[in-house]
């Protein structure tokens, strides 16, 4: 009894002591603070805007909403980039080799068709056609303490297509980095590098938003201005985290092409890079960190890490710096033979996904913000 009677103490020290850890570790809080419902009710106020297609005004109301809510947060350094987009004048996408398809597949194409839609509302809400024209995307930007010359970028495109809700497309991603923006936002944080979080227009056209970024501000990269002032505008880039479809992981359709109700149990989040970008070793370094954030911190879902990225708005910067794209499943492999089958349709609505769907979106956001705060240096002030 004696030693039993001394042990105890011991006992109890040692598990204050380790309780006093997790909570002194400022990846585990900032993790801590993602939630489904939060995550959810994002995607719902994102939906509210129809499919958010470019060059309507229902993009242009849902890039103020997300404005709104990012000033909200109080994410600083809030922008606009503005371009024009005309049809027809675009670079072209890389080409990036297809992943082999492998087992049974079913189709899936781009739906025009507005009375495939059955809800008469939304309908109405997503009758507006796009016009050529001037085109916004909003951005904002952590400041690091000690390197505010250096940035990640943290994305998803806001734009959609198909007479839905873009509930998944790409509702899940935008919501995701609007999380992290709350989070990393908080007057109590701080990181050493900066972190940006951008919100991409005109991905369905081909990603023309991030086109127009890049060739506005890669050659900003890393400059003072004013001199001598500390600001960066354009921090240099360390690497970009896009996000696009997260929700909906049910495995491929069977040999009537249908696919399962729920989530299946070995859904995973597909962290991709390009094999064959410039920047394929550092592009490959920063998916499998990506992969060791979610061993370390995602609760439900693993990830599997993949070599085809494939028509994203990371593409776009996988010729100058490392970027990789999480999504559902593979881009080419999974998602356009059939495996999805809400892809650019109607029923891409926020009320043909479960819980379980959700948790996979939510798992992705602490894939990456527990990778994005262990790179950029995150700590939280007590």
């Amino acid at each position: 009894m004696r030693i039993v009677a001394a042990i105890l103490p011991l006992v109890f020290a040692v598990a204050a002591s380790a309780q006093t850890a997790d909570t002194s570790d400022p990846v585990k809080v900032l993790v801590s603070r993602l939630e489904l419902q939060p995550y959810k009710e994002t995607i719902r106020g994102l939906t509210k805007f129809g499919d958010r297609r470019q060059g309507t005004d229902r993009n242009r109301a849902a890039v103020d909403w997300i404005e709104a809510q990012l000033r909200s947060y109080g994410c600083a350094q809030i922008e606009r980039l503005k371009y024009d987009y005309q049809p027809g004048t675009a670079t072209r996408m890389p080409r990036n080799p297809p992943a082999p398809a492998k087992g049974q597949r079913g189709s899936t194409g781009v739906n025009s068709d507005p009375l495939k839609q059955p809800d008469e509302a939304l309908r109405k809400l997503n009758e507006q056609p796009s016009t050529p024209g001037p085109r916004e995307e909003v951005y904002c930007t952590k400041v690091g303490k000690t390197h505010p010359d250096e940035m990640y970028i943290v994305s998803a495109h806001m734009d959609g297509i198909g007479w839905g809700e873009a509930a998944n497309d790409d509702g899940s991603g935008t919501a995701l980095v609007m999380e992290l923006a709350r989070i990393f936002s908080s007057p109590e944080v701080e990181t050493e590098r900066s972190i940006r979080f951008i919100l991409w227009n005109n991905e369905e056209t081909g990603s023309n938003g991030a086109e127009a970024y890049v060739a506005q501000r890669k050659e900003l990269q890393g400059k003072e201005n004013p001199a001598g002032s500390g600001r960066y505008p354009e921090p240099r880039w360390l690497g970009i985290i896009q996000h696009d479809m997260l929700l909906f992981d049910h495995g491929m359709p069977g040999k009537d092409g249908k696919l399962p109700n729920e989530q299946r149990p070995e859904a995973d989040v597909n962290i991709e890079f390009q094999s064959n970008s410039k920047m394929a070793a550092e592009s490959a370094t920063l998916a499998w960190t990506v992969q060791a954030a979610n061993e370390k911190w995602a609760t439900d879902y693993p990830a599997t890490v993949g070599a085809h990225m494939s028509y994203t708005d990371s593409n776009r910067f996988q010729d100058v710096v490392a970027s990789i794209s999480l999504r559902e499943s593979e881009r080419n492999a999974h998602i356009g033979r059939g495996w999805d089958p809400h892809w650019h349709q109607p029923t891409d609505l926020f009320v043909n996904f479960t819980d379980a769907d959700f948790k996979l979106g939510l798992n992705a956001a602490q894939t990456t913000l527990g990778a994005v705060a262990e790179l950029a240096g995150a700590s939280t002030r007590q």
